[in-house]
């Protein structure tokens, strides 16, 4: 049933936000340049490499010495209104159509992530990440690294077609009414460096 609804509700919503991915594309090309689309090697279900796509938020300012600015530097006025409306997402309803993520999930993190999680923590991956989740509806970057992990694995213990339908109507009303888009101090999200306990208990399966 999940499945169904994933494969319904992103193909209607393709459909229906064409316009607005149209205006946000050729806003994109218009302000900096190709490519249009930011694509990223995500951790899937089990772990499981995807190639992730959103809109561009950011240029690829560098500095004199050829390395690239941070976030806050290189995140665009248009970008900005992108991320705070949530159309920088919208390109992931593919991502949703070929099985690789559903429409309400834990966010597929970076690879690199994946070694510093504790196991507790990596037991977000035991579901299919999604664009939207019980984290994001409930602070998104205004959170912690701890609040968020404590609410994935809230969502993996007590998911269920109830409980996605009703983040599904509260992402709604957070895209209506955006919040906690960024961290404080930060364009997106402090890098996630994990823990000297978690870094200890993965210590002996990390090579």
């Amino acid at each position: 049933m999940k499945r169904a609804l994933d494969v319904a509700v992103s193909a209607t919503a393709l459909l229906a936000a064409a316009p607005v991915m149209a205006a946000a594309a050729l806003g994109v090309r218009a302000t900096m340049g190709s490519p249009v689309f930011f694509r990223q090697m995500r951790p899937g279900l089990g772990s499981r490499p995807f190639n992730l796509v959103k809109f561009r938020t950011m240029s690829v300012a560098r500095n004199a010495q050829g390395a690239v600015l941070p976030d806050a530097a290189r995140l665009t006025p248009l970008g900005s209104f992108l991320r705070r409306m949530s159309i920088d997402e919208l390109p992931q309803l593919w991502n949703v159509l070929r099985g690789e993520m559903s429409l309400v999930g834990p966010r597929p993190l970076l690879m690199q992530y994946l070694a510093r999680y504790s196991p507790a923590q990596a037991r977000r991956h035991e579901v299919v990440p999604g664009i939207t989740g019980w984290t994001q509806v409930h602070g998104r970057n205004a959170l912690t690294w701890d609040e968020k992990f404590a609410l994935d694995l809230w969502y993996v213990d007590h998911r269920s077609m109830l409980l996605d339908l009703r983040i599904l109507a509260m992402t709604v009303l957070r895209v209506l009414k955006p919040q906690g888009v960024s961290s404080e101090g930060h364009a997106t999200m402090p890098e996630f460096m994990g823990n000297a306990a978690s870094r200890g208990e993965r210590s002996d399966t990390a090579s």
